[in-house]
């Protein structure tokens, strides 16, 4: 059987440059992970390509991938421990750029924990938990893509200088969760350009030895 081959579009958003992805397939079905901002943006890219979006994900809830949640109707897919952020304009760090965000559609809200599949059509997407940035922090495995949020960066780390995060953690879901995954799988980060896992594994500086994290 030959799988659906899977259609990426990356869309930088906000003040933040934060990657808006758009997954999608033969069928024009897709989903959406973290439109942090810039709803027309997005609406043009869904609009030229005829996609049908089914979902969102998001890796995490800061407001720079969360502000534009409640303007799709659409489930909403995001760890249960990062819940109360998406409720919290504190906790999403909203408030302390004067535009307090809290989601307030909860019968949209889908929690997800580690090791769940997400379906999307005849394919499935892995939630792998990467707590660090914040405490609800996912990647998500599709095919030979990891979609890595704020959690791992092309030669760089998420910040842990955040309310909830943590740098033992973030250091030890990258170590002991991505990078013991066998296979070197393109990364898509929240921020930045692409990367690979084994590119990251070999040079990645802030997973040095004593390289202090932010």
């Amino acid at each position: 059987m030959v799988k659906d081959p899977i259609i990426i579009k990356v869309i930088e958003v906000g003040d933040f440059s934060t990657n808006c992805y758009i997954v999608g397939n033969s069928q024009n079905s897709a989903f959406i992970i973290d439109p942090g901002d810039e709803l027309e943006k997005i609406e043009r890219v869904i609009k030229k390509y005829k996609f049908k979006p089914q979902f969102i994900i998001n890796t995490h809830a800061h407001i720079d991938h969360i502000k534009e949640d409640e303007n799709f109707e659409l489930p909403v897919y995001i760890h249960y421990k990062d819940i109360p952020l998406l409720k919290d304009p504190q906790l999403n760090l909203s408030s302390f750029l004067s535009l307090p965000f809290s989601f307030k559609k909860e019968y949209l809200i889908r929690e997800v924990r580690d090791g769940e599949f997400i379906s999307f059509d005849s394919q499935k997407i892995e939630v792998i938990h990467t707590p660090g940035h914040t405490p609800g922090s996912i990647c998500l495995r599709l095919g030979n893509y990891l979609f890595s949020g704020d959690t791992l960066f092309c030669n760089s780390v998420g910040r842990t200088d955040f309310p909830s995060a943590d740098s033992g953690l973030l250091l030890s879901s990258i170590k002991e969760k991505l990078f013991s995954i066998d296979e070197d799988l393109v990364v898509l980060p929240g921020h930045g350009s692409f990367t690979s896992l084994e590119k990251e594994k070999r040079g990645n500086i802030f997973l040095r030895e004593g390289e202090k994290l932010y």
